[in-house]
């Protein structure tokens, strides 16, 4: 009997660890969705949906396993290392030489896939346990408990350490060698109970050694399918916890992508970030006190760093990559002119919502520089909720300026979020220029009292931005402008997050 428990107890730890590799895949297909396809709380919400229903598929199908038990769970593991583990490594080459909607069938195939082996493994595992001689009740009991607890281990160690350090492709193949090995530790551990061991043996040391030797070369080769994304060479690619950060080359023009989103490109960036810093320090008398949300790049810095009055300048960006890269990469250091030099700049790496909220400082002019609002995270960053804490940060007499992606583009996404702005109480000015590779670009200007424009700063040299651009900024043809929309636009919140069906249904088109 004693013999016996050993066997159950290390089908129990069997149980726990496949746990933990099926909440890694689990999530890890989430996150390459929602990098390749965008949208992310679609995308953890379809591969999540699928992976589980591909259990509950497995889940039945385990019934057809009546004989051979271990050895049914040893090839599901197989199976699993090898599907699972070469899975994103082939969707970025479905994505980078297939038409577009492929590589969402075949993400979504590898979900419910990966998911239905996932399920058949417990049914299984619990039959062994209970053949071995423990209880039907307990044998389900523990190993659900080591499946349920696995589960939190997984979604940890992905969130925390696999993502940040491996990244999408190396995290895949690492978590199916696991899966492999411990398919090869139950073929030893239960070794008088297999026929054939030596060639099922062998047929797992060959596809551990494929798996883990793709740990050192599969990464390289995805990023030249991931090259094929991006118009130009890549010259930095970085995976952080919070983003992946593309930087491209070609010739003169520098561009930026956070999870494959341009953010600026070198040869008009000046016009952006002109429009984005200058104005709204034109409609202020004297200003001090500077912050800027987002712009972890420094450009926008740069354009601020030429006003010798600014006394301070507080950036809040959430992700300490972007701007370690903007103070050590020779490109972008040329590019932002050492931005972040001297000591009147202060960078604080918090989420700006959270940044609001605990501030108690007020500003003269607050900038926003942030993403678009293509996911529930940056969602909240154009909420109400958002614009009032801005409101309450700004001098009796400050401004607040930001992007707000394109009014010909995202018509809806544009007068929505000038409706948010102005439900706060603010005074509101829309404004729009031409941004070549952006196309034609929104921006809200908006303060506490009327705006009056002030002439610009002729001691300030700039390359693109004169008062007569500003002027004309402010007019919107007939096609979009806010009398153009076909109902009044309505105010987004945390609570009705309106903004990101309508951002994804704008840019569907292009």
């Amino acid at each position: 009997m004693i013999h016996d428990q050993k066997q159950t107890n290390a089908l129990y730890w069997a149980s726990g660890i496949v746990s933990i590799c099926g909440i890694i895949f689990e999530v890890l297909f989430g996150a390459a969705g929602s990098y390749l396809l965008g949208d992310g709380v679609k995308q953890y919400t379809l591969t999540i949906s699928l992976f589980l229903t591909g259990m509950g598929i497995g889940s039945a199908l385990s019934e057809k396993v009546t004989k051979n038990l271990l050895l049914s769970f040893v090839y599901v593991e197989y199976l699993i290392g090898l599907l699972g583990g070469f899975s994103i490594f082939v969707l970025f080459g479905v994505t980078a030489f297939f038409s577009s909607g492929t590589d969402a069938f075949f993400l979504y195939t590898m979900t419910l896939l990966v998911g239905g082996l996932t399920g058949i493994e417990l049914p299984i595992l619990i039959r062994k346990a209970n053949e071995i001689g423990e209880t039907l009740s307990r044998s389900t009991a523990r190993v659900l408990f080591s499946d349920y607890s696995g589960g939190l281990i997984g979604g940890l160690l992905f969130v925390y350490i696999l993502r940040p350090s491996f990244g999408l492709v190396k995290t895949s193949l690492l978590i199916a060698t696991v899966n492999v090995a411990v398919a090869l530790w139950v073929l030893w551990y239960f070794r008088k109970q297999f026929k054939r061991l030596k060639i099922h043996a062998t047929v797992g040391a060959g596809l551990f050694i494929t798996l883990f030797s793709g740990l050192f070369w599969a990464e390289e080769v995805a990023f030249t399918f991931e090259q094929k994304l991006y118009r130009d060479p890549i010259i930095h690619q970085e995976q952080t916890a919070y983003q992946s950060i593309i930087l491209t080359k070609e010739q003169q023009d520098l561009r930026l992508f956070l999870d494959g989103q341009l953010q600026f490109s070198s040869s008009d960036e000046y016009r952006y970030h002109e429009m984005l810093v200058h104005t709204p320090l034109s409609a202020v008398n004297d200003p001090k006190s500077i912050l800027v949300l987002g712009g972890g790049d420094g450009l926008a810095i740069r354009e601020l760093q030429k006003y010798s009055t600014i006394q301070e300048i507080t950036l809040v960006d959430l992700d300490p990559a972007v701007v370690n890269m903007a103070k050590n990469n020779h490109h972008l250091l040329a590019l932002n002119e050492n931005a972040f030099a001297g000591e009147k700049v202060k960078v604080v790496h918090e989420d700006a919502f959270t940044f609001l909220k605990e501030e108690s400082q007020f500003y003269d002019v607050i900038i926003i520089d942030l993403p678009d609002p293509n996911n529930e995270s940056l969602n909240k960053l154009y909420t109400l909720e958002f614009y009032q804490l801005v409101r309450n940060h700004l001098t009796p007499e400050g401004v607040m300026m930001m992007q707000a992606t394109s009014p010909t583009f995202s018509k809806e996404v544009y007068w929505t979020i000038e409706a948010t702005v102005k439900e706060t109480g603010m005074v509101t000015k829309t404004m729009h220029i031409d941004v070549p590779s952006f196309g034609d670009w929104g921006f809200i200007l908006a303060g506490k009292t009327p705006i009056e424009m002030r002439d610009l700063n002729d001691d300030i040299a700039l390359r693109y931005l004169t008062d007569e651009v500003i002027l004309s900024s402010q007019t919107f043809s007939k096609d979009i402008a806010r009398e153009s929309l076909e109902e009044q636009p309505k105010v987004n919140t945390l609570i009705r997050p309106i903004i990101i069906e309508l951002y994804e249904k704008a840019w569907r088109a292009y």
